[in-house]
């Protein structure tokens, strides 16, 4: 570590911003499950309704590069993860308002819902960038991966805490019990957050940009011109429209195709959450144990979990033709794993392309790949459901259509997998470019 460089955070402190991406988790399970069923289920709207929402959430977050760009400004990120979470726990509230409004005003509380949207997008995509951003700047390169796994994991904890937890206190249903729900879910998870992070920056941890003239378009067209930025952006697209394009269709595979009930497929959730569980844990690991070629690990894990996911993806695209009997299980299984390996890999080198490049822009690196993720997002779901909608008002076997539409997707995995290859090794021109540093050679921020 240079003289005046701000320590590396330990695992405690890995864990403390763990924290934060929890309480994220805690909110956002809320606004996008809970309130989804809601509407559908109790007030009897059209499923179109929730899903214009989500997808309005996660268009917002297109604004991702500018609270990271604010932040590369002052040097100090702090404020904006604790302004984000207070942002998105207000929007979250606004949002179970709105819903109890659409009880009997169906237009103008979707209206509102709308609005509270807005603020969630926002709230997500100042914190959630800003916390990366901070993530990526004080962690230690040996420590990355594994960082990288904690803090997905505490978020998927705060999914799983929040919806049982919730799920209980939510009982009797009532609008008022939805309302009082979430603001005690919105004020803990401020609290946690501002726990958290806590003095995690101090004085002499904040380093402002020494550029106090260059504009949010300067500085976004200078990351999107580093090559590996810009492939990096190009591969986050692609991997994480491949891997949310089966969220929505694998579901309605189990029952078309195996003959599941509703509780079963549901179950199937599980099933995957527990292979993408154990594909981070093992991604982190073991990447905690290589020794000076961290950054090629953490590409070739990207590139080997592309591959893996497309490989379980064809497994599932058999298990269509086939029917009933294959095993479904595991191959949903397998696709979890595969996803978890890749998931943590690629945030890994997220957070160390971070630092890669021109000092003092890791916020607007950080928030131009979440952008790119916010996008994906949103898309991938639709397209994979309104591709089995297609191929199966085009063909009259169901599961063909479920197979082709999954073989298209492993595709899209096998392009992700080339593309991470590239990161790090050569431009379009082929010219050589330097690789993704490793771990003795990025200073920490």
């Amino acid at each position: 570590m240079n003289r005046g460089e701000p320590a590396p955070l330990g695992w405690l402190g890995v864990v403390r911003l763990g924290l934060v991406q929890t309480a994220l988790g805690a909110i956002v399970i809320l606004t996008t499950s809970t309130l989804n069923r809601v509407m559908v289920v109790e007030l009897a709207l059209p499923a179109v309704l929730p899903g214009a929402l989500v997808g309005w959430h996660y268009a917002v977050q297109l604004s991702r590069p500018r609270w990271g760009y604010g932040s590369d400004r002052r040097g100090y990120r702090t404020p904006w993860i604790i302004g984000g979470m207070a942002v998105l726990g207000f929007g979250a509230v606004l949002a179970a308002l709105a819903t109890a409004w659409m009880q009997t005003s169906p237009w103008l509380g979707a209206t509102a819902a709308f609005g509270a949207f807005l603020l969630i997008g926002v709230g997500v995509g100042a914190s959630g960038t800003n916390l990366l951003a901070l993530l990526a700047a004080r962690t230690a390169p040996a420590r990355k991966a594994a960082a990288a796994a904690i803090v997905w994991i505490m978020m998927i904890c705060g999914f799983v805490v929040t919806a049982g937890v919730a799920g209980q206190l939510l009982d009797p249903f009532s609008m008022e019990r939805l309302i009082a729900v979430t603001g005690g879910v919105s004020a803990v998870a401020l609290a946690m957050t501002v726990l958290a992070v806590l003095r995690i920056e101090t004085g002499a941890d904040v380093t402002p940009s020494t550029e106090t003239s260059f504009s949010f378009r300067e500085a976004l067209v200078e990351v999107w011109d580093e090559p590996q930025a810009r492939q990096f952006t190009i591969f986050v697209f692609v991997s994480m429209l491949a891997y949310s394009a089966q969220d929505l269709i694998l579901e309605p595979l189990a029952g078309l195709i195996h003959g599941y009930t509703p509780g079963e497929s549901t179950q199937l959730a599980g099933v995957q959450n527990g292979g993408v569980l154990l594909g981070m844990i093992l991604t982190a690991v073991v990447g905690t144990t290589v020794g000076r070629s961290r950054a090629r690990f953490m590409r070739l894990w990207t590139v080997g979990g592309c591959v893996a996911s497309a490989a379980a993806l064809c497994l599932l695209a058999m298990g269509a033709l086939v029917g009933p009997a294959w095993p479904l299980e595991p191959s949903v299984f397998a696709l979890g794993v595969a996803n978890g390996a890749f998931a943590v890999a690629a945030i890994g080198s997220m957070m160390t392309l971070a630092s890669a490049g021109r000092p003092g822009r890791e916020g607007t690196r950080m928030g131009l790949w979440g952008a790119s993720q916010a996008i994906a997002f949103g898309l991938g779901g639709f397209i994979g459901a309104a591709a089995v909608d297609a191929t199966r008002a085009l063909l009259s076997d169901v599961g063909v259509a479920f197979a082709i539409v999954f073989g298209l997707e492993a595709i899209a995995f096998v392009a992700a997998a080339a593309l991470a290859g590239r990161v790090g090794r050569t431009d379009a021109d082929g010219m050589r470019l330097p690789m993704i540093p490793t771990g003795e050679q990025v200073a920490v921020e």
